[in-house]
């Protein structure tokens, strides 16, 4: 007979066992790496003919006041992250193609990837001279190399943007850093659909990069507005006069299939009417993008423990879609600082670097998008040795790959078995894979089959 006491532990484990079931709970898969590729830190591209003189040098106020000298301030990660320096100097003579920003679902007609790149050195306020671009790639896991087959720099001759911009008095009115923070692409039916940071606005242009349409944010009715958005000034109320933080924007833009419908997640939470976080989730609003207009309908995705940010979202079918999500680290743990030299460690190394799969069609009653599981980027299985370029750590790294950055921007499923990613690398102002050394643009192909066949 059983006691009492005894039927009560047994029913108290057994309802936590159903917690922890594979209903409930959210797996962890394993991830293999197959293919390793990068595209060195410093490559920098010339700016269109047609471009302003003044777009030729680029990073001249990354100091805040205009620096004309070449390679003459050499670039940190900054003190919060030990001031290493990165071995590479601003301004440049050219745009720097870093800070891989996005990935779009769709791929051009020749296979290649169109990847975007962010704004420029980080700030409104320092990349008026950093022309916006996007890109079409093709990664070589053969070689390890990543080939730029074309740049395609966003223009608005047509003066579809509503704002003035940095180059507003010129005849070709390129689209500079100052204008747009640039973080999320799709390509559909010929066209580019761009996410913005600071709007946050949505911006559609011709795949050769003429901008057609700009959409600011609408949630609930309401338009969503950042402390960058044109009209907010000083003082300006968090909370109030805008509820999107700072590098908040569209971080993650998901087209989903069929519907033709853009995801738009924004990268932190948004600001209650106390100026506080609404909680520890994020909004994630459809637009329609055959009636250019706002659905109406938001979701919430719930951050993960440890996470602060996400880097990007992509469908791999018509409901299931992969968003990344990190903390703000950067740098292998085992070099974790323990003194208060900060030399030769990392002060806030990389922990929490996922990518989480979602499914849409299980969304609840409170609007959550369910998690279903997620693979650890700091921990990827490379049995075969197929990394090109080896991490700096206090420990044996010896068939394990990790992927330690700060930010890590871009996912998209390339088969059944197979997902790609990679990073922003904030040139010059990271340096994650080797202190001193300033991060590449790296590409790594990840074997993550049950993890993709995953409901």
């Amino acid at each position: 007979m059983i006691t009492s006491i005894f039927r009560h532990i047994l029913t108290a484990g057994v309802a936590f066992a159903a917690l922890q079931s594979p209903a409930s709970a959210e797996e962890a898969f394993s991830a293999k790496l197959t293919g390793h590729a990068y595209l060195p830190a410093l490559t920098l591209v010339t700016p269109p003919t047609d471009a302003p003189r003044d777009a030729w040098v680029s990073g001249k106020f990354t100091s805040v006041l205009r620096n004309h000298e070449v390679m003459s301030v050499p670039g940190d990660v900054g003190a919060a992250y030990g001031s290493h320096p990165t071995g590479i100097s601003l301004p440049f003579i050219g745009q720097p193609v870093q800070g891989m920003s996005g990935f779009a679902m769709n791929r051009a007609e020749d296979d290649s990837i169109f990847v975007l790149t962010d704004n420029g050195f980080g700030s409104k306020i320092n990349s008026p001279d950093a022309l916006l671009f996007f890109h079409r790639m093709k990664p070589d896991f053969e070689t390890g190399k990543v080939e730029r087959l074309d740049t395609i720099f966003l223009r608005d001759p047509d003066r579809k943007v509503p704002f003035r911009i940095a180059y507003e008095g010129t005849e070709s009115r390129y689209l500079t850093g100052a204008d747009f923070d640039s973080e999320s692409i799709q390509y559909l039916n010929g066209e580019i659909w761009i996410g913005d940071e600071f709007g946050p606005y949505i911006i559609r242009a011709t795949e050769d990069g003429r901008v057609i349409d700009v959409y600011e944010t609408l949630l609930d009715g309401t338009p969503l507005k950042g402390p960058d958005t044109p009209g907010v000034v000083v003082p300006a109320v968090a909370g109030k006069d805008y509820q999107v933080q700072r590098s908040g924007g569209y971080e993650g833009m998901a087209l989903q299939p069929d519907s033709d419908l853009l995801w738009a997640m924004l990268e932190k939470p948004i600001l209650g009417e106390d100026g506080q976080p609404e909680g520890d989730f994020l909004r994630v609003i459809t637009f329609d993008t055959r009636k250019g207009e706002w659905t109406g309908e938001s979701y919430r995705f719930r951050l993960g423990e440890g996470a602060a940010a996400i880097g990007d979202f992509n469908f791999i079918d018509e409901t299931r879609a992969l968003v990344i999500e990190r903390d703000n680290g950067e740098g292998d743990p085992s070099l974790a600082c323990e003194t208060d030299d900060k030399s030769a460690c990392y002060p806030n190394p990389a922990r929490v670097k996922r990518v989480v799969l979602v499914d849409t069609a299980q969304i609840d009653d409170d609007g959550f998008i369910p998690r279903i599981g997620h693979i650890d980027l700091m921990d990827i299985a490379d049995p075969d040795g197929k990394a090109v370029l080896k991490t700096q750590a206090n420990r044996d790294l010896t068939g394990k790959f990790t992927f330690p950055f700060f930010t890590i921007e871009d996912v998209m499923r390339v088969d059944d078995k197979h997902i790609l990613v990679a990073n922003d690398n904030n040139l010059p102002f990271s340096a994650g894979r080797e202190i001193g050394a300033a991060a590449n643009n790296e590409f790594i192909l990840l074997e993550v089959g049950d993890f993709l066949a995953a409901r």
